[in-house]
């Protein structure tokens, strides 16, 4: 190798050498076995070295044998070639172990250098954290206790004792030691590091710093320069604004009551989720995004405009909520950034007031009518209501009462107006009176005023303070007790004098009182009817009396076996031919009043009437079948009259005089009110004999009008009277029969123009009611005398009461037939010189035809 010694390099040679010669004499000698050589070779295969000693053991072998000229085994040989192969590999592990030996002692040197390094940065670090400005606290394992090092500064009001300083809820504030022991379980349970800033109970702040390692957790404590501690307490108000802002909108978000926050321009920051509800949306970020308002459009610029003068709008606003109108009270407060607000439903606050609103009202109109006065007082004695009946009483002027006058300097009035008696003691009687206002249970007082009256007074104390003043009348009162008995002493006398029997039972079927009419009547004894006796003995005595005797009836409704409590009128007759009409009246404290009247020259009149009427209604049958008789008959030749005359008025026939004509022109219109008549006559049988049948249908309102006009129109032309007509509020039409409709407009034409002045105006008038139709013909004629109005609409009374003719009198009675036909009405509205007006009254749509009134 190079850099080796000389000396020892010669040695090697002069080692060498010996060896060759050594060889040289063994195989001299043939002392060398081939078998061991063979086995060195095999030792000597595994080894790096074997292939050169191998070769330079044969080479040496070989050239040996060559210069001896001797003849070499092979085991000498291969002892030869292990020998040298030995000392080679002596060799060079020796060279190795020397060079491992060099590298060795460098690497110490270098370690030695690097291990003075980390000692000195171990003093510098421990220097470090040493200074009073920081404190470290280190956890080696989950279960060892954890290393304190360093300290911080008195004035931050950290502990040094190692116990106190991790008892953080002993010197920090509650909010930081809160969130620094959530921290550092984070960050040694899940290895979350932080950063906060936390605030001592001195006030000081400091940074708090957690990280963790492959085997340790570090949390350092940081006190922090002044500088630094403005920002830190800028970083703890931060914190605990953020903290309190959160927890407000949780708060708000929470609350059942729409509220918002806007940005400056107006529009949605953020809304909980009763506005989110309120508005119909999925959720709260979606109403904010899809700018969903909760009030009206006129609502948020009455805010907006509200804002420009006062930061804070609050008012009742109502909106829309699930398609219900709702009231709100909305407070809105508009800052620099933006503005928040906040509705409160006040919709069942409103309907509370409301309600009690209207109950005090109902309350007050209630007390008002009551003729008992009350006034109530509040807890101040002060007057707070009082009814008209209280002002009535004392007749006070309803100003003085309105200003809410105390109690004492209400009696302190009345004594001096003289409306209430002088007391001996007058203080100590107002105070004993007021003394209520401190009471619990109610007092009486019985007052008897100057001008004779007597008052009955009760002071009711209210739960809540006050009192209210009951001041009853009892005058009337006492006054009706002595009128009562003095008209049940009366009662008695009349009930005695009376013809009429009387008797009242009891419930439990006991005569209470009878008179001796009753007695009288029925032929019983004095010594019988006696009060207390028993409804069944008077029952058995009266049986005897009458062949068809009430009286089981009579016990039924007083014993209540009845279970209708009935009162029933009836008649029977005695076995002396006596009749007795009785009645009985169940009275409202249940007992039972019969009274008896002796009828018996009633019921001879009644019968003689009955035959009489029976004869009447015969010959009014009689009658009504002559008229249609002869009406029948008188028609054939009426027409026939009336077709020859019209039949002469024909050019055809020949020329007529003029008084030919005029009398030809009298027999045609003679006729025909002839045949009016008779046509008349026979619609009042027909309805009289129950068989007429209303054609009913759709009547036009204005052709029937037409019509009718038309049919009226010579009779109101030849006296110069005219038509209006005021048909603008009725109907198009309704439903009833055309034909008899017009019949009655044309009566009620022609009656008015009988009756109409010359050149006046008849008004023909229809309008809709909400039960129908109403037709009114109005004259200005002489009108009808009260004793009239009873008669006008019977048959065959004709009246001229200022009329130009005389009718037959059937007018009126077909217009009030037909009308009532259709289930109409007819009335009339009339009077001394202003005219007369016929109303009639048509339903919508006739129920079914029926019979009129005769």
């Amino acid at each position: 190798m190079p850099g080796e010694n000389p000396s020892r390099a010669g040695q090697a040679v002069s080692g060498g050498r010996t060896d060759s010669m050594t060889i040289g004499s063994a195989v001299k000698g043939g002392s060398f076995s081939w078998r061991v050589a063979a086995r060195v070779r095999t030792l000597l295969a595994g080894s790096a070295l074997a292939a050169p000693m191998l070769g330079f053991a044969a080479h040496a072998e070989t050239s040996i044998a060559q210069k001896a000229g001797l003849s070499v085994s092979t085991v000498e040989v291969m002892q030869l070639a292990m020998f040298v192969g030995v000392m080679g590999a002596a060799l060079v592990s020796a060279i190795v172990l020397i060079r491992e030996r060099a590298r060795t002692s460098a690497q110490n040197v270098e370690l030695r250098a690097r291990i003075a390094d980390v000692n000195a940065a171990l003093q510098r670090s421990e220097a470090l954290l040493n200074l009073r400005d920081q404190r470290v606290v280190v956890w080696a394992a989950e279960n060892k206790k954890p290393e304190l090092i360093g300290t911080l500064p008195l004035e931050s009001g950290a502990p040094e004792d190692r116990a106190a300083f991790l008892a953080f809820g002993r010197w920090l504030m509650p909010r930081s030691a809160a969130a620094l022991e959530h921290a550092v379980a984070g960050l040694r349970e899940k290895a979350r590091p932080f950063d906060l800033v936390i605030e001592t109970q001195a006030g000081a702040p400091l940074e708090v710093h957690g990280r963790k390692s492959a085997a340790h957790v570090i949390v350092r404590f940081v006190s922090l320069s002044e500088t630094m501690r403005s920002q830190a307490r800028l970083k703890i108000e931060n914190q605990r604004l953020a903290a309190d802002y959160d927890t407000m909108l949780g708060l708000l978000d929470a609350l059942q009551m729409p509220t918002w926050l806007r940005g400056a321009d107006g529009r949605l920051k953020w809304v909980n989720r009763a506005y989110a509800e309120a508005v119909e949306a999925e959720n709260a970020e979606v109403a904010v995004r899809e700018a969903k308002e909760f009030l009206g459009g006129q609502a948020r610029d009455a805010i907006v405009e509200q804002h420009k003068s006062h930061p804070v709008f609050e008012q009742t606003l109502s909106t829309v909520i699930e398609g219900d109108r709702r009231v709100f009270t909305v407070t809105d407060f508009a800052g620099a950034d933006g503005s928040a607000g906040l509705a409160c439903d006040t919709s069942a606050i409103e309907n509370i007031r409301g309600e009690y609103e209207r109950t005090v009202r109902s309350h007050a109109d209630t007390l008002d009518q009551l003729n008992t006065a009350v006034a109530i007082f509040d807890t101040d004695e002060k007057l707070r209501f009082f009814n008209q009946a209280f002002q009535k009483l004392w007749s006070l002027d309803s100003g003085f009462l309105h200003s809410g006058p105390d109690n004492a300097l209400l009696l302190d009035r009345l004594r001096s107006e003289g409306k209430i008696a002088e007391q001996p003691e007058w203080r100590r009687w107002k105070e004993s009176l007021l003394s209520a206002y401190r009471a619990v249970e109610s007092q009486e007082h019985w007052w008897h005023l100057p001008d004779g009256k007597t008052i009955r007074v009760v002071a009711s104390p209210q739960p809540k303070g006050g009192v209210t003043w009951v001041f009853e009348n009892l005058t009337e009162k006492m006054d009706l007790e002595s009128r009562y008995q003095t008209a049940v002493r009366v009662q008695g006398e009349t009930l005695d004098n009376l013809a009429e029997g009387v008797a009242v039972f009891g419930p439990d079927g006991r005569l209470r009182l009878s008179n001796p009419a009753f007695v009288a009547l029925w032929g019983l004894d004095t010594g019988v009817v006696k009060p207390n006796v028993h409804v069944s003995a008077i029952r058995d005595l009266c049986d005897q009396r009458a062949a068809d005797s009430p009286w089981g009836g009579f016990v039924a409704a007083i014993t209540g076996f009845d279970d209708e409590r009935r009162d029933r009128h009836g008649q029977t007759e005695l076995n002396n031919g006596t009749v007795l009409r009785y009645a009985v009246i169940h009275l409202p404290n249940g007992q039972v009043m019969m009274t008896f009247v002796d009828v018996t020259d009633s019921v001879n009149v009644e019968r003689a009437l009955k035959d009489k009427n029976e004869a009447l209604q015969k010959s009014d049958q009689l009658k009504n079948e002559f008229v249609q008789h002869v009406s029948y008959e008188l028609r054939s030749p009426l027409t026939n009259i009336i077709g020859f005359t019209e039949l002469l008025s024909l050019p055809a026939t020949g020329p007529l005089s003029p008084k030919q004509r005029e009398y030809v022109e009298h027999v045609g219109s003679s006729s025909s009110v002839l045949l009016t008549i008779v046509n008349d006559i026979l619609d009042l049988a027909t309805v009289d004999a129950g068989i007429m049948q209303l054609d009913i249908s759709e009547v036009s309102i204005d052709r029937t009008i037409t019509a009718a006009a038309e049919l009226v129109a010579d009779r109101l032309d030849e006296h110069s009277i005219k038509l209006r007509i005021d048909a603008a509020a009725a109907p198009k039409s309704f439903h009833g029969d055309e034909i008899r409709v017009r019949q009655i407009l044309y009566n009620l034409l022609s009656n008015a123009a009988n009756y109409a002045p010359e050149a006046s105006t008849v008004t023909l008038a229809c309008r809709r009611l909400a039960e129908g139709v109403e037709f009114s013909v109005h004259d200005d004629g002489p009108g009808m005398p009260p004793d009239l109005l009873d008669s006008v609409f019977r048959r065959f009374e004709p009246r001229t009461n200022g009329g130009r003719r005389r009718g037959a009198g059937l007018g009126l009675s077909i217009v009030k037939s037909f009308v009532e036909l259709h289930g109409g009405s007819v009335r009339i509205e009339t009077g001394k010189d202003r005219g007369t007006t016929v109303i009639c009254t048509f339903p919508d749509a006739p129920s079914g035809v029926r019979a009129a009134a005769e």
